[in-house]
């Protein structure tokens, strides 16, 4: 009986990772950070590899204007980092929101905020 609980308890340790949702891991500019100058693009690095088609970033300043000069990319050589190209950025306030959804068929969010300026 023992035996059948370890290897049940193996099989469900061996196979955590699979079932892992694609959290983020960092960020460039970095999570609260104020960064100088501004940044050319947000660049986001997950824990699980992303579905290109249905992950997105959007960036937005302190009115809620779009400043992304373009889409968002999810990385052909390594699935887990996902960038935008953005506008030239003025001083203030920037709020990042992603959506990604991983290999795993899971759909996770999130947001986090950023500033340019001294």
């Amino acid at each position: 009986m023992r035996s059948i609980i370890a290897s049940i308890a193996f099989l469900f340790a061996a196979a955590g990772p699979v079932f892992a949702h694609a959290h983020l891991d960092r960020a460039n500019p970095a999570v609260g950070s104020t960064v100088t100058p501004a940044p050319k693009e947000v660049v986001l690095w997950f824990t699980n590899q992303l579905e290109p088609a249905f992950s997105s970033i959007e960036v937005r300043n302190e009115k809620g204007a779009s400043v992304q000069a373009g889409k968002a990319v999810v990385d052909r050589s390594n699935r887990t980092r996902m960038s935008v190209p953005l506008k030239s950025l003025p001083p203030g306030s920037y709020k990042v929101m992603w959506r990604v959804l991983s290999v795993d068929t899971h759909r996770t969010v999130g947001d986090f905020s950023f500033r340019v300026g001294p």
